[in-house]
């Protein structure tokens, strides 16, 4: 699933591209991908792109006349760049974006629709459809260790809470965890204050690392091939590999959608997380699927 990085990297490849141009037509090949009415999608078509956010894990495509219309991708959808009038070809093309320059495609992989499309009006209507999670770049370690001590949760599950923190899942929490060299099952309420020190630092870094990294490649080219399984990580995606760190091979942890890699030499003191206990504290702290983890709001 595309996350901060990602997001990011999508909007710095998009603001040169359709803000201050004319959003033409809005072409959609699948029932499934729109979940408004009101306003009808109709309304956006005609005017001009004003500007662009991410909300949480959401891109926000703002026009004239204060409309927005925010995109949801979800695990298998992808956006490209293609020539003006881009044919929607094949089972997994969704939607086209027309504007004089280009046209703007969403496609979206595998047979389950999950990736959205929404059309809002107004800022309010806006702020309903983000989570609510703290954007850890304008937040201090306070304010930071507040949030993920709300409940007593596992690291890796108060990291990839939208209502937590904006905009992290399951790639980049991998990353963090392992660059602040702590258990993915550790609990917010134990932490020691030099812990939460190494986690939002760890945090903080991690992101802009990323964020910094994935905007130059944008600036290059569309970013065409978003992944959450790069070459340059450390963990993630890394299963049976070695941790650059210290040379032991990844582990992993596996429950419903999710799956947790870490390195055990370097985060759980070389302990294994696989036994009965670990699935008893999964089933307790985990939503069963990634659709029902990103439906979470703040209340």
């Amino acid at each position: 699933m595309p996350e901060l990085p990602d997001i990011a990297a999508y909007i710095t490849a998009l603001e040169p591209r359709i803000v201050g141009q004319r959003l033409e037509q809005v072409r959609l090949a699948s029932p499934f991908l729109l979940r408004t009415a009101q306003p009808p999608i109709k309304d956006v078509e005609g005017r001009l792109v004003r500007e662009l956010r991410r909300i949480g894990k959401r891109i926000a495509i703002g026009v004239e006349g204060d409309l927005w219309l925010v995109l949801h991708l979800m695990i298998a959808g992808r956006l490209h760049w293609r020539p003006p009038q881009a044919k929607l070809a094949g089972r997994k093309s969704l939607a086209a974006f027309d504007f004089s320059t280009g046209s703007l495609v969403l496609t979206e992989a595998g047979t389950k629709h999950r990736a959205s499309l929404s059309v809002l009006s107004g800022e309010e209507a806006l702020r309903s459809v983000d989570p609510g999670g703290i954007d850890v770049f304008t937040s201090d370690l306070n304010s930071f260790r507040d949030a993920l001590t709300v409940e007593n949760r596992t690291l890796k599950r108060a990291l990839t809470d939208p209502r937590i923190l904006s905009g992290i899942g399951n790639a980049y929490s991998d990353e963090i965890l392992h660059a602040a060299q702590l258990s993915p099952i550790a609990l917010t309420h134990k932490l020691q204050p030099q812990e939460w020190e190494k986690l939002f630092a760890a945090t903080r870094d991690t992101l802009k690392l990323w964020t910094d990294r994935l905007r130059a490649e944008a600036e290059a080219g569309f970013p065409e091939k978003v992944t959450a399984f790069r070459k340059e990580m450390a963990v993630h995606g890394r299963y049976g590999e070695p941790c650059p760190r210290c040379g032991e091979k990844i582990q992993r942890i596996r429950y419903a959608d999710n799956e947790t890699n870490y390195c055990a030499r370097c985060q759980t003191g070389g302990k294994l997380l696989a036994d009965r206990s670990l699935s008893r504290l999964l089933k307790s702290d985990w939503p069963r699927t990634l659709e029902a983890l990103e439906s979470l709001k703040r209340r």
